[in-house]
């Protein structure tokens, strides 16, 4: 299992899954409630919505900003930015999203698979020998 030099590397790595994640739930809620505040001539409701599209939109943005930094260990691959890269043959997307596997799986587990080599690696600090 690999791991990461420094601890500022794996913050990044939480923010930028967190920022990913939070932009896969709130581009659809957004769209789902401003259909449904049309419908019912909310416009309060409306501005709730857009709020929410307008946050999966900066979420977007300094997640594109931070993903760009988050790379494997072993293959220096950005695993949370998009690189239209093949993948390795064993990675299964979540949701048609490679990225968002790898976001959950930072979040929930401190551990992930690397799309590209399907190596895993833990999110700790690796131990300096002297």
């Amino acid at each position: 299992m690999h791991q990461f030099r420094t601890k500022s590397t794996i913050l990044r790595f939480k923010v930028a899954s967190l920022l990913l994640s939070s932009r896969c739930l709130l581009a659809p809620l957004a769209g789902v409630t401003v259909m449904y505040a049309v419908v019912q001539f909310d416009r309060k409701l409306t501005y709730v919505a857009i709020g929410m599209g307008i946050a999966a939109a900066l979420a977007t943005i300094f997640q594109w900003i931070l993903a760009a930094r988050t790379r494997c260990p072993l293959c220096l691959a950005p695993v949370l930015a998009s690189r239209r890269c093949a993948k390795h043959r064993r990675a299964r997307p979540l949701l048609g999203s490679h990225r968002l596997r790898v976001a959950l799986s930072v979040l929930f587990k401190n551990t992930f698979y690397c799309p590209y080599c399907w190596e895993k690696s833990a999110m700790t600090v690796r131990s300096s020998r002297r």
